[in-house]
């Protein structure tokens, strides 16, 4: 049973002013929620219709999105925006622009540049690409872990990385004790046991692949397993769920976009799964119901803005193959082309790795896209010169805005969170 656990919390500082008035010994109570593996969730008739409405759509996307024939480019690029999104919950600020550049110096040799906060986004792209890389191994700890090691490896929280906290944690109230706690998670004697249960449950079938990954990611949320990055690191399990489930094998659905925007009822539909007591009551059913149908009420939601998305890049590729017959493009420019919506940033070195050619037809291939207006020259990092498809920069803002749109149209509706300008050149 689910329960509050009496905990004392004992001063971390030997004397003075700060232990005296804000870190003085005291009672707290941490929460310690049911396993899941044993559980029986019951699921209400319209949340369940909620739950197929999402899987129907998601399904429908990963069968039919066509903006490139092997989907590597929208699916990279939805996994961009999906980092983008899980970090600007945290905080973590960036326009794509900035992030495609950074990303752009990196495939030029440049280890480091000086935009932080860039580089701790990247960071969580590679942790998502990490997690997304083996959907057919079960999802463990270990995996978590490492998920875990790459985000917070290139901050100033390093020396978490991947470990599991030995220390309490709460949310809210003041950084000196849990006392005025808006949550206190479980104590961490607790944790890996939970953790493990979770990871186990993970890996079962019995629950449509979108409830799973709701009721996992609520669940990881309440253990609040780390010292840092739990916002994050929960928001890739949601996809490591979806991966391992075969609900999507080529793309992926940034449903963290839609949960940015809906902030508020988001931390409520989790506040709502910490029920008291027995996991059948009507408290606890409940809440879970709540919080599973608004997930994937924002699943469905951020499918329909990425259809959207996709018929622009499908547009974009058609105009861009008119522009280049004028400029009796060759192989290597076309084959640069269909390789813009997944990298919007090239570099001359980039190109050749890619497509594996010489320098001179990197460069041939480059210059046809520049004179076809295709690409734009532009510096990334500190030195390196970069070629920019600014359209499709534009259109992935224009993706961002309309996400943070509680409509999803900017027209009727203006995004309620920080996202980019929009486009002056759309």
């Amino acid at each position: 049973m689910a329960q509050l656990r009496d905990r004392e919390w004992v001063s971390r500082f030997a004397s003075g002013v700060t232990s005296r008035f804000h870190d003085a010994p005291g009672r707290y109570q941490a929460y310690v929620p049911d396993k899941l593996v044993g559980r029986f969730f019951s699921l209400e008739t319209l949340v369940a219709a909620d739950i197929a409405d999402a899987e129907r759509s998601i399904t429908r996307l990963d069968a039919e999105a066509r903006s490139l024939a092997n989907m590597e480019g929208l699916a990279r690029i939805l996994l961009r925006a999906e980092a983008v999104a899980s970090s600007r919950i945290e905080g973590l600020s960036v326009a794509a622009q900035r992030l495609l550049r950074v990303a752009a110096a990196h495939a030029d040799g440049e280890k480091n540049t000086t935009d932080a906060t860039a580089e701790e986004v990247l960071a969580n792209v590679d942790a998502m690409t990490f997690a997304l890389a083996s959907p057919d191994s079960p999802l463990t700890v270990e995996r978590l872990l490492e998920v875990h090691r790459r985000l917070l490896t290139p901050t100033n929280m390093a020396m978490h990385a991947g470990v599991i906290r030995t220390e309490q944690n709460w949310i809210g109230g003041t950084s000196y004790n849990p006392f005025g706690a808006a949550f206190v998670p479980p104590p961490p004697e607790d944790v890996s046991d939970l953790l493990a249960d979770l990871c186990e449950f993970c890996n079962e079938d019995g629950l449509p692949a979108v409830a799973q990954a709701a009721i996992a990611h609520a669940q990881f949320e309440t253990l609040h397993p780390f010292a840092d990055g739990n916002g994050r690191t929960g928001r890739a399990l949601i996809h490591m769920v979806f991966a391992r489930r075969r609900l999507v094998t080529r793309t992926l659905v940034p449903v963290s976009l839609i949960l940015a925007t809906q902030a508020n009822d988001y931390v409520a539909a989790l506040t709502g799964t910490r029920y008291l007591g027995a996991s059948d009551s009507v408290e606890a059913v409940r809440g879970m119901n709540a919080w599973v149908a608004l997930f994937a009420v924002a699943c469905s939601r951020a499918v329909a803005d990425v259809e959207s998305f996709e018929r622009r890049t499908q547009q974009l590729q058609v105009e861009w193959r008119a522009r280049l017959g004028s400029v009796r493009s060759d192989a290597t420019a076309l084959a640069l082309l269909d390789r813009l919506i997944a990298t919007p940033v090239i570099t001359v070195r980039s190109v050749t790795e890619d497509l594996g050619v010489s320098v001179p037809a990197a460069n041939k291939a480059v210059a046809q896209l520049v004179d076809a207006e295709i690409v734009t020259q532009v510096r990334a990092g500190r030195r390196n010169r970069a070629f920019e498809a600014r359209e499709i920069v534009d259109a992935f803002t224009s993706l961002e805005r309309q996400f943070a749109s509680p409509t999803g149209d900017t027209r009727t509706a203006e995004p309620n969170r920080t996202v980019p300008q929009r486009p002056q050149r759309l």
